[in-house]
């Protein structure tokens, strides 16, 4: 079914194109400034937006066999992913139940089954229990099945790893993700490698995040990189809170008049960017080294006016040398363009709003994408842990004629 619908966005966007036109919301949305500037807010979308809900914190590509982790910090919490030996991926916090010394640094390991503190030698199977004490004798008496490792809930979905670091949160993942996954599974990310990975610094995380839902700004603030040609226009697919955008412009989506739905290619029916709440973008690309995709994995800073971006570029297949060189020209070539283009205006964005002189930022009619994101925050904001599961299932998805809520 999913792919169906795959066709029917298809077949919706170029019916745009050739119109020349786009979906638009009701009316202009205003955001309050403070929104992107309050230290307290901030603190708040930390504990009830980060920690609650599923974040993307790996792809499959990091843990392709039993034995694999990786170890990382989000939002202050750090945690550590591995596949056992059964081939699911499992995270826990990553901090010892003797001190809270963090057993593992952060990075990729392979073939490890076990993981050592190295303050005291405390030792852990990969399901997180307690299998030895080192000095036990002396140590004193414990019950090792009450000092395991402290476990998250984990999924694997799409070839992409989710967890919720907060272990208290009620939600549950595939409620969370409402049906998103099943698109997003057409990629074929579980047999996609990671290529390569850096982090860049950026503004308040919503300020960075509004520009992924954006292709307002791609032909003027873009035209030396990716050209002027680009489509101003843009239509938002969403399920729940997560968005796919579309150019309704067949040139960006590669599909030339006279194409029937049936050759249709997976890249064209894939095409755009598709934006997973809170905190990911993911963007097709083909430079020459082979299909590829971005992702930006996005996350807050310490404080209400950084942010910090990892971006993994992963290919569909593993590129010969050739194509390895257009891969890493086309990878610099976005790192230019997020950090030098996209942040530094955020940045001065953020600066300017910092004046106090303007009590709110506009998302016009044209802007539906960031209008959604900003709703979805502000209700997620304000429902309480027990009514997380309820406000995701019955969240509007869209079915391929247009978004209904689920039944």
């Amino acid at each position: 079914m999913s792919k169906e619908t795959l066709v029917k966005m298809a077949e919706h966007s170029t019916r745009h194109a050739d119109a020349g036109t786009m979906e638009v919301a009701d009316d202009v949305f205003r955001v309050p400034v403070e929104n992107y500037l309050d230290e307290e807010r901030s603190q708040r979308e930390k504990a009830l937006v980060f920690k609650r809900m599923p974040l993307l914190l790996g792809v499959t590509g990091e843990l392709p066999n039993p034995g694999d982790y990786k170890a990382c910090e989000a939002v202050g919490v750090p945690v550590i992913m591995t596949r056992n030996k059964q081939g699911e991926v499992k995270a826990f916090v990553n901090s010892c139940s003797h001190r809270g010394a963090q057993i593992l640094r952060e990075g990729l390991g392979t073939d490890t089954h076990r993981f050592t503190c190295p303050y005291h030698g405390w030792t852990f199977a990969s399901d997180g229990s307690l299998m030895g004490v080192a000095d036990g004798q002396n140590f004193g008496e414990i019950d090792k099945s009450c000092h395991g490792l402290i476990e998250l809930k984990c999924a694997e979905r799409a070839g992409l790893i989710w967890v919720i670091l907060d272990p208290a949160s009620p939600l549950d993942i595939d409620t969370f993700l409402c049906g998103y996954d099943g698109f997003l599974e057409h990629f074929g990310f579980k047999d996609w490698i990671l290529f390569e990975r850096r982090t860049l610094r950026g503004p308040n995380w919503k300020i960075a995040y509004d520009g992924y839902l954006d292709f307002y700004h791609l032909p003027i603030l873009h035209k030396d990189t990716f050209g002027p040609d680009f489509a101003f226009r843009a239509n938002y697919y969403s399920w729940g809170p997560h968005t796919r955008v579309m150019a309704p412009d067949r040139g960006q989506s590669g599909i030339d008049e006279g194409v029937t739905a049936d050759q249709y290619t997976m890249p064209q029916l894939l095409s755009g960017v598709w934006t997973i709440f809170p905190h990911i973008s993911i963007a097709s690309f083909d430079g020459g080294g082979g299909r590829g995709v971005m992702l930006s994995q996005l996350m807050p800073g310490e404080t209400a006016l950084e942010s910090f971006t990892t971006q993994y570029y992963l290919m569909e297949k593993t590129p010969n040398e050739e194509q390895k060189g257009f891969a890493h020209a086309q990878f610099k070539l976005l790192e230019y363009v997020v950090e030098e283009e996209d942040y530094y205006t955020g940045l001065k964005q953020q600066r300017a709003l910092q004046t106090g002189l303007r009590s709110h930022v506009l998302f016009g009619r044209n802007e539906e994408g960031g209008q959604r994101f900003h709703g979805w925050l502000a209700k997620i904001m304000e429902t309480k842990d027990e009514d997380l599961n309820d406000l995701f299932a019955s969240a509007e998805r869209y079915t391929g004629i247009t978004a209904q809520a689920a039944e």
